[in-house]
């Protein structure tokens, strides 16, 4: 899953990794990165990836991860190139294919953009993409990273 902020983006990586932590356990973290914000003006993001395992399906983990942005005071309806205090975007779920209402896996983020894929292919290398089929190692040595900046940020969460 995706993890972002713009909105004291620190205290909110942080607060939302121990509520991920309560919920699901122990997580897979990448390092955080620092990225220009897209689609707007505004702050630049943190963001990184977690992963974890899960007996939920994907209907409750996708209102968990919901319920948590709400407690975060995510506002919604602010259009999709906005600030945020917290974005959580369920990128993956295992090898599933789905695009319903609500719920479209895998994200297409994930090939879009580097603050996705590099995070992704630090904590999932060998893993596939369950569309396309490479991993997400390949998917990162073949990205044009260079058109979008990405920094590693060092602070522990």
């Amino acid at each position: 899953m995706g993890i972002g902020s713009n909105v004291e983006r620190l205290a909110n990586v942080r607060s939302a990794i121990a509520a991920l932590r309560h919920h699901f356990g122990v997580l897979r973290l990448s390092q955080i990165y620092e990225s220009a914000a897209v689609g707007f003006d505004g702050e630049d993001f943190y963001n990184l990836v977690a992963g974890f395992d899960t007996s939920l399906n994907v209907w409750k983990v996708a209102a968990k991860l919901r319920e948590i942005e709400a407690k975060h005071c995510r506002e919604r309806g602010n259009g999709r190139f906005a600030p945020r205090t917290l974005d959580l975007d369920l990128l993956l779920y295992g090898d599933e294919v789905l695009h319903e209402e609500g719920i479209h896996i895998p994200r297409e983020e994930i090939k879009e953009y580097a603050f996705v894929l590099c995070p992704l292919a630090e904590i999932a290398p060998h893993a596939r993409h369950p569309v396309d089929g490479r991993t997400f190692a390949e998917l990162w040595r073949d990205f044009g990273y260079r058109k979008q900046r990405i920094s590693p940020v060092r602070i522990r969460v």
